[in-house]
């Protein structure tokens, strides 16, 4: 629930050439509440921060507000999480196949070319996370599939089915509604058994009060064995606009058995 907001209570931030404007209220905002405002060619727009399209559409504001203002270090960690247990197992990361779900503009593709990964697909619902993907980060990803994973084409699933991934890295995309279970399980089955799923969630999605379904569908999972915990690390994921720390949980398992949500 967005809180009230006190006219003049903002602060402006110039960074790589925007001028942000960031509200301030004493309680803040709900994390998928969050907003600024942006001045283009003498126009000023507000942006809500999950409203991604509108995000990627401008070269640089999704960094300029996630990573330089917010401080977010999730790609870096995440991937480090990743990158242990390829050393802890002998897997070489040059033998991934990666399916980068919520790839967006391409920022944990480049952290995993980092590790020496050479194959990686990305796959998000929306258009301008693809150009923006081709426009910031151009090379990095083989393939970029702009689809729904919960009503996907024959075609799509084909060519899912058909690339035999065997990691699934999915990066601050679970919990808001952005990707549900039943996309996640989705992108989980194209993954072929002993490969690496690889993914981020907000601490209170995996709470026993939550209520977006990924709580019980990894408990689930992890203790009838379809997949086998390798690493787990809480963290701070980015501040929230008040200043506050937003903890996350970043997991790497090992797939043994395809996912079933039940509806």
């Amino acid at each position: 629930m967005k809180q009230d907001h006190h006219p003049g209570t903002r602060v402006a931030v110039a960074e790589q050439g925007y001028e942000l404007t960031f509200p301030q209220t004493k309680d803040g905002y709900a994390q998928d509440e969050e907003w600024c405002e942006i001045e283009i060619d003498g126009e000023r727009r507000r942006i809500r921060f999950h409203d991604y399209h509108e995000l990627y559409e401008v070269p640089g504001l999704y960094e300029q507000i996630f990573y330089d203002h917010l401080k977010c270090d999730s790609p870096r960690t995440v991937c480090s999480l990743l990158s242990k247990d390829l050393t802890d197992s002998g897997i070489d990361p040059r033998d991934l196949r990666v399916l980068d779900v919520g790839a967006g503009n391409g920022i944990v593709g480049e952290e995993l070319t980092k590790l020496g990964v050479e194959t990686i697909v990305g796959v998000d619902i929306i258009d301008e996370a693809a150009v923006a993907a081709k426009r910031d980060r151009p090379g990095i990803y083989d393939d970029y599939l702009v689809a729904d994973l919960t009503d996907l084409t024959e075609k799509e699933q084909r060519s899912l089915d058909e690339s035999c991934f065997n990691c699934l890295v999915t990066v601050a995309a679970l919990g808001f509604g952005d990707i549900p279970p039943e996309a996640f399980a989705t992108a989980y089955n194209a993954v072929e058994p002993g490969g690496r799923i690889v993914f981020n969630i907000k601490e209170r999605f995996i709470d026993d009060g939550d209520k977006s379904g990924f709580q019980g569908l990894i408990e689930d999972a992890l203790e009838d064995g379809t997949i086998e915990l390798k690493g787990e690390r809480r963290y701070r994921h980015r501040l929230s606009l008040a200043g506050n720390p937003l903890h996350y949980v970043a997991m790497v398992a090992e797939k043994r058995r395809d996912l079933t949500v039940a509806e």
